[in-house]
């Protein structure tokens, strides 16, 4: 599996210089190192067709280093954040992620895409961009086309959202409370959200991370359910209930290692060292899958895939002003 490790590792530390390239132009990255990696790919995967030396490696970068990065994931959550939160504001999150996924799904099936597409389109959206995304498409057995098509448009037009946002302090006579509960609610990836938020104001980013933070926490629960949904398609329609059918190995994982940083028993520290390898395996994953998928193939369902994004984007922004100003988050 070496050389195909090996690759996808390349292509992950040349994303990390370009992100920091970004950082030192722009004051933070625009795309993070995980989507580059996987645009990376994509683009030699377009030159290059990988050798059979390189193929188990590749594969095993996309599969295993990514459920694995999915585990240590759970390293960086403190599950006391919903509580904190408040309750009309965790109510918020929860409905938010809901009609994400529901409009993903309905806004995919309208624009001719498959339904599994629409289930990766809703949670990357409604909870947390690439990190959801890769995390659901192998409980759903999603396929690879649709994997790398959600991550790289999301990411793309989720930059967007970072440099329009602001725009509606204005228009809506936003606080800075309300302005970092609409971000949070809003905007996919944490790293996007924070550079939305912030250069408004510090209490802006902070109110955003608790917001967006309490969306990341449903995605166990949201890839539980999944996977017990499509629990019959891996080995030939199997329906007999087994716990790993029903819960992924890689879920099981992410719960108990959240449990124990809500417990004390993870440390601030450690817990910030965890979430920095997360993300390097994460990268690599999403390497291995640009890799891994001609990119001709998916080129046909851009625009239908960036109509869907947008659509949610939208819906999303606009339920957030309809939380904030009638049922009164402030």
């Amino acid at each position: 599996m070496l050389p195909g490790v090996l690759v996808a590792a390349a292509i992950t530390a040349l994303s990390i210089l370009a992100a920091d390239v970004e950082t030192g132009l722009f004051g933070y990255a625009l795309l993070e190192p995980l989507v580059l990696a996987l645009l990376l790919g994509l683009a030699i995967r377009l030159a290059w067709q990988p050798r059979a030396v390189f193929e188990p490696g590749i594969a095993f970068s996309a599969k295993q280093l990514l459920e694995f990065a999915i585990v240590l994931l759970g390293a960086t959550l403190d599950l006391a954040t919903i509580a904190h939160a408040g309750p009309k504001l965790a109510s918020a999150v929860v409905v938010s992620v809901t009609l994400a996924i529901t409009g993903g799904i309905l806004f995919a099936r309208l624009a001719g895409l498959p339904f599994k597409h629409g289930i990766l389109l809703g949670v990357g959206s409604g909870i947390c961009g690439n990190s959801a995304i890769a995390a659901v498409a192998p409980a759903i057995r999603a396929k690879k086309q649709e994997v790398a098509s959600a991550i790289a448009l999301t990411a793309v037009l989720g930059v967007g959202s970072v440099l329009l946002l602001p725009l509606l302090i204005p228009v809506f006579n936003l606080s800075h409370y309300q302005y970092g509960v609409l971000g949070g609610l809003t905007i996919y990836a944490v790293p996007q959200v924070l550079a939305a938020t912030l250069p408004v104001s510090a209490h802006s980013g902070q109110i955003a991370t608790v917001v967006k933070l309490t969306r990341v926490l449903l995605l166990g629960p949201v890839v539980a359910i999944f996977a017990f949904m499509h629990r019959g398609e891996a080995g030939g329609g199997e329906k007999r209930f087994s716990l790993q059918k029903f819960v992924p190995w890689f879920v099981i994982g992410f719960i108990a290692l959240a449990a124990l940083r809500t417990g004390g028993l993870v440390a601030d520290s450690p817990s910030h060292h965890v979430q920095e390898i997360s993300r390097i395996l994460t990268a690599i994953a999403m390497a291995g899958l640009g890799l891994s998928v001609d990119l001709r193939t998916v080129r046909s369902t851009g625009p239908r895939v960036a109509v869907v994004v947008l659509g949610l984007t939208v819906m999303l922004i606009a339920l957030a002003l309809v939380l904030i100003k009638v049922v009164g988050i402030a």
